[in-house]
C-alpha cells in the first residue's frame, strides 16, 4: 500500500480514543489498538435554514459535538459534489462537472477510473470494514453497475427519487420494496445502517459507514408518521427573496421576472414538504446514535452530518434549486461528534466538502494520495484559531435542466453555454465571480451578506485585481498546489483583503 503511512499527527487522538475504550472495557487490554470508527450521514439538497428543524440531531450531534458554521461545497450540484466527497478533489480535477454525460454522471466516473481510489478504498486498505447505504452517483443503475471497489457492504438504489416501489442493490443482489409504510425508503436505509453498525461493532475491524439518504431532495416525501407536519410553516423571506432590483446581476437573472403569487405558493408548499421529509432523517440520526450506544461503540466513533449542496427557494428570483454562487447554495450544515471533539463548540474556519476524505484518512491513520486537494480539518478541533485557508474555489460548468428550460421560457438561449459557466473565489470578506459571458459579480459579505449589491464596478481596483489573480490560479490548481494557494496572502503585505468598496 504505497499511498499509506501512519500519521504521527493523529497519534494523540488515537491514544485518547484508546484510553476511553480501555476504561470501559478492561478486558481489551491485551488486544491491539483499534482505530476509531467513522459514520458519515450526507443528506441531499439540505440547506442551513431547514437544518434548524432537526431537534434530535441537535441534541445528539450538535450539543455533543462541534458545529462548522462555515462549511461549503465547491460545486453546488449533485454529482460533482459527491465525486469531490469521495476523492477530496475540486471538480476541475475529478472532471465530473455535471450529472449527465459528457459532463459527468456514473458512466464518466467509472470510465475515468475514479472509483479505483476513493475514501472507501483508502479506508478498506487500511483495515476498515466499509459500507455505503443510499444514493451513490447520478445515473448509477443498481441492476447493472454492481458494487464499486472499496465497499465491503453495499445497499444502494438508483437515482429516481421515489420513496416506495424501488429496488436496492444489496451486496450484488437486487431486492425489491413495495408501497407499505415499512417500505418507506429513508426508514429502510436507517435500518440497514443500524444492522451494519451492529455487525461491524461485533467484529475486530474498525468501520466506516457512509449513509446517503435521498431527502430532502424533491419530491420530498415524508414518512407516514410525519405527514401533515409543518402544514402552516411560512416560507422564509430573507432580503434576497424575490430580489426587487436585479439590474446589477448577470443577464440570466436579469431576464427572470419577479415571482408571482402562484410561484410563491408553490415554493411555500415545497418548503413545507422539505421540512416534513427531513424528520425521517432526524429519526435516522437517532437510530444510528442509538445503535452505536447499544454496541458500546459511540465513544470510539466519529459521527459526521452534512449535505451534498445547499438549496434556494426564491432567493434572487430563482425557482427552487441549487447550482449558483450564492450563499444559500454553497453553504451547508455540518456537525461532528467523536473522540476528542469538543462539545457544544462552533468553528468559524472555512471547511470544504473536499476536506472530508482527507480528514477520514487522518482518523484512520493513513495518508491519502497526492491528488487530494482538500485537507484534514482534525487540527481545527484542537485549535480552532490556528492558521487555516483564507480562500477557496467554486465552480460550475453546466446549468440544471430546469434553468435551461427557464432560459428558454424567458427567451435567453443565445449564450446559455457561456452563462452556465462560472468560477468564483470565496474569502471571509468577499465572493468574486467570473462567468463565461465575461460578466462578473463581487459582493462584500461583511456589509452585504445576502448578496444584493454587486460592487464589482465600484470596489477598490486592487481588491478586484487580487481576487481575479488568485481565481486564475485556483481554477487550474491540483493537489498540494491548491492548499498552498489557499494559504498565500492575496495582496503583497496583507494576510487577507481588507479594503472596502469605494
Amino acid at each position: 500500500m504505497p499511498f499509506f503511512r501512519l500519521r504521527a499527527s493523529f497519534l494523540p487522538v488515537l491514544l485518547a480514543a484508546l484510553a476511553i475504550g480501555l476504561s470501559q472495557h478492561q478486558s481489551l487490554a491485551a488486544e491491539p489498538a483499534r482505530q476509531p470508527n467513522i459514520v458519515l450521514v450526507m443528506t441531499d439538497d439540505e440547506d442551513v435554514a431547514i437544518h434548524e428543524f432537526m431537534p434530535k440531531t441537535k441534541a445528539l450531534l450538535e450539543d455533543q459535538g462541534t458545529v462548522f458554521d462555515n462549511f461549503f461545497v465547491t460545486y453546488p450540484f449533485c454529482c460533482p459534489s459527491r465525486a469531490s466527497i469521495l476523492r477530496g478533489q475540486y471538480a476541475h480535477n475529478t472532471h465530473i462537472v455535471g450529472n449527465e454525460p459528457p459532463w459527468g454522471g456514473f458512466e464518466k466516473l467509472r470510465l475515468l477510473g475514479l472509483e479505483e481510489s476513493t475514501v472507501g478504498t483508502w479506508l478498506q486498505d487500511a483495515g476498515y470494514h466499509t459500507a455505503m447505504i443510499g444514493k451513490y452517483i447520478n445515473r448509477y443503475a443498481p441492476e447493472r453497475d454492481g458494487v464499486p471497489p472499496g465497499w465491503d457492504e453495499w445497499y444502494v438504489g438508483g437515482n429516481a427519487h421515489v420513496s416506495y416501489n424501488y429496488s436496492l442493490n444489496e451486496n450484488g443482489r437486487m431486492v425489491a420494496y413495495g408501497n407499505e409504510p415499512e417500505d418507506y425508503l429513508n426508514d429502510v436505509l436507517s435500518a440497514k445502517a443500524v444492522e451494519v453498525i451492529e455487525r461491524a461493532s461485533a467484529g475486530s475491524r474498525p468501520f466506516f459507514v457512509y449513509v446517503l439518504p435521498y431527502t430532502p431532495h424533491s419530491p420530498s416525501v415524508a414518512a407516514p408518521r410525519h405527514e401533515g407536519m409543518f402544514a402552516d410553516a411560512k416560507l422564509p423571506r430573507t432580503p434576497a427573496f424575490d430580489e426587487a432590483d436585479v439590474s446589477d446581476k448577470p443577464a440570466f437573472i436579469r431576464s427572470i421576472p419577479p415571482l408571482d403569487q402562484v410561484q410563491i405558493a408553490r415554493l411555500e408548499a415545497e418548503y413545507r414538504r422539505r421540512l416534513a421529509s427531513l424528520q425521517a432523517i432526524d429519526d435516522m440520526v437517532e437510530s444510528i446514535v442509538g445503535a452505536l450506544q447499544a454496541a458500546q461503540a459511540l465513544e470510539s466513533t466519529y459521527v459526521i452530518y452534512s449535505s451534498d449542496n445547499g438549496f434556494h427557494l426564491g432567493e434572487h428570483r430563482l425557482p427552487a434549486g441549487k447550482d449558483f454562487p450564492y450563499e444559500e447554495d454553497i453553504r451547508v450544515p455540518a456537525v461532528m461528534r467523536g473522540p476528542g471533539v469538543p462539545k457544544g463548540h462552533r468553528i468559524e474556519a472555512m471547511v470544504l466538502n473536499s476536506d472530508l476524505a482527507p480528514t477520514f484518512a487522518e482518523i484512520a491513520g493513513v495518508t491519502p494520495p497526492d491528488f487530494v486537494d482538500g485537507r484534514s480539518f482534525l487540527p481545527l478541533l484542537a485549535d480552532p484559531d490556528q492558521a487555516w485557508r483564507e480562500n477557496f474555489l467554486i465552480e460550475r460548468r453546466q446549468l440544471e435542466a430546469q434553468y435551461v428550460h427557464l432560459a428558454e421560457q424567458v427567451g435567453m438561449t443565445g449564450n446559455l453555454d457561456e452563462a452556465a459557466q462560472f468560477d468564483a473565489i470565496r474569502t471571509a470578506e468577499w465572493i468574486y465571480v467570473e462567468y463565461g459571458t465575461g460578466e462578473r459579480e463581487l459582493y462584500d459579505l461583511a456589509r452585504d451578506p445576502h448578496q444584493l449589491d454587486n460592487v464589482v464596478e465600484d470596489a477598490d481596483p486592487a481588491v478586484v485585481a487580487a481576487l481575479a489573480a488568485r481565481l486564475q490560479e485556483l481554477r487550474t490548481c491540483a493537489g498540494d498546489e491548491c492548499r498552498k494557494l489557499e494559504d498565500l496572502p492575496l495582496m503583497d503585505g496583507a494576510p487577507r483583503i481588507t479594503a472596502q468598496p469605494q
